[in-house]
């Protein structure tokens, strides 16, 4: 199989359970429902993906992460962070039904997984623990606290209707990482 058709099946089953998602807890949907909005077999389904957990992580890692990584090695993070929550507002409705999963295949664990990759592909590891005087303090702990911080901002947007303004989100979350707690405490008094 071609990569080309490769994609265009793993897009049509993503569409697929997007659609379906739109309409039912995406807990409760099957493959059989995915695979006969698609119009493919189980079979082709699982020549894809293990379960709609990981085709949900593909659709986190194509539609969000894999636009952003370019943008940050041009110094776009502002942009290429805009540009992944414009994609979250153009399927409102998928990413509000998925910030509802919880557990272990959580859309949040998803999100915080990709992102915490994403992050250390761009660290030096080895400088960073270089300049670090903490041992226990390394670049997957530091990408993690990140992509945590990142996610909360992202997430807490979705759990409220995607109301507040992508900008103001953006915004928000360039200020939250580059004051500390201490510098909002200072800036408030």
């Amino acid at each position: 199989m071609s990569v080309q058709s490769k994609n265009a099946i793993d897009l049509l089953l993503s569409e697929s359970f997007k659609e379906i998602a739109q309409t039912r807890p995406i807990e409760k949907i099957t493959i059989k429902e995915i695979t006969d909005r698609a119009g493919v077999i189980r079979p082709t389904f699982y020549n894809h993906f293990q379960d709609k957990y990981e085709l949900l992580e593909w659709i986190v890692q194509t539609e969000l992460i894999d636009p952003l990584d370019p943008m940050i090695d041009q110094g776009q993070l502002k942009e290429g962070v805009t540009n992944a929550l414009s994609a979250m507002a153009k399927e409102k409705e998928f990413y509000i039904k998925a910030v509802k999963l919880e557990g272990q295949n959580s859309f949040k664990e998803i999100l915080v997984q990709k992102v915490t990759q994403l992050i250390l592909s761009k660290l030096h590891r080895e400088k960073i623990e270089e300049k670090i005087i903490y041992p226990w303090l390394t670049a997957e702990r530091t990408a993690k606290f990140f992509a945590n911080t990142f996610c909360y901002v992202i997430i807490g947007w979705v759990e409220s209707g995607m109301d507040v303004p992508i900008e103001d989100i953006v915004n928000i979350f360039v200020f939250l990482m580059v004051n500390s707690p201490v510098d909002m405490i200072e800036k408030l008094e």
